[in-house]
C-alpha cells in the first residue's frame, strides 16, 4: 500500500550530500512513527532512521547518526533525510515508511510498518 511519494535520489560521488524528501497526506504523515530504510541488491530492507511525532529519533548506527539528519515538516507534510558525506555502501533504495504506533525499539523492523512509497534510488560511486 503505497501512500509516501520520494525524491530526491541521484547518483552521486562519494563525501557529496543529498537530501531527499517523501511527502504524503495529512493524515498520513500525522502516524506516530515515520522512517526512512533503504534496501540493496541481495539485501534485506532495513531501518536507516526513525522519528516519533514527539521529535524522538532512532538511527541505525553511529555511522549513520553522524552523517544523515531525518527531520520532518509539519506544515508541508513531507519527511526529509538529509545526507552527508555520502559513501559507496550508501547505495541503495530509499523507502519512507509510516506507522501509527511509536517507533520504540522495533522501528527498524520492516514489517510493522503498512504505509510505504515507491522508493527512491541513490548511487555513490567511489
Amino acid at each position: 500500500q503505497e501512500q509516501w511519494v520520494e525524491s530526491g535520489g541521484e547518483s552521486v560521488q562519494g563525501g557529496e550530500s543529498l537530501k531527499l524528501s517523501c511527502a504524503t497526506s495529512e493524515s498520513t504523515f500525522r502516524q506516530f512513527c515515520v522512517a526512512w530504510f533503504r534496501q540493496a541488491p541481495g539485501q534485506e530492507r532495513g531501518g536507516v532512521a526513525g522519528m516519533n511525532k514527539d521529535g524522538l529519533i532512532r538511527y541505525k548506527n553511529s555511522s549513520i547518526q553522524d552523517r544523515f539528519r531525518i527531520s520532518r515538516d509539519w506544515a508541508k507534510n513531507t519527511l526529509y533525510l538529509q545526507m552527508n558525506s555520502l559513501k559507496p555502501e550508501d547505495t541503495a533504495m530509499y523507502y519512507c515508511a509510516s506507522d501509527p504506533g511509536p517507533c520504540g525499539s522495533s522501528w527498524s523492523s520492516f514489517g510493522r510498518f503498512d504505509r510505504w512509497g515507491q522508493g527512491t534510488q541513490v548511487t555513490v560511486s567511489t
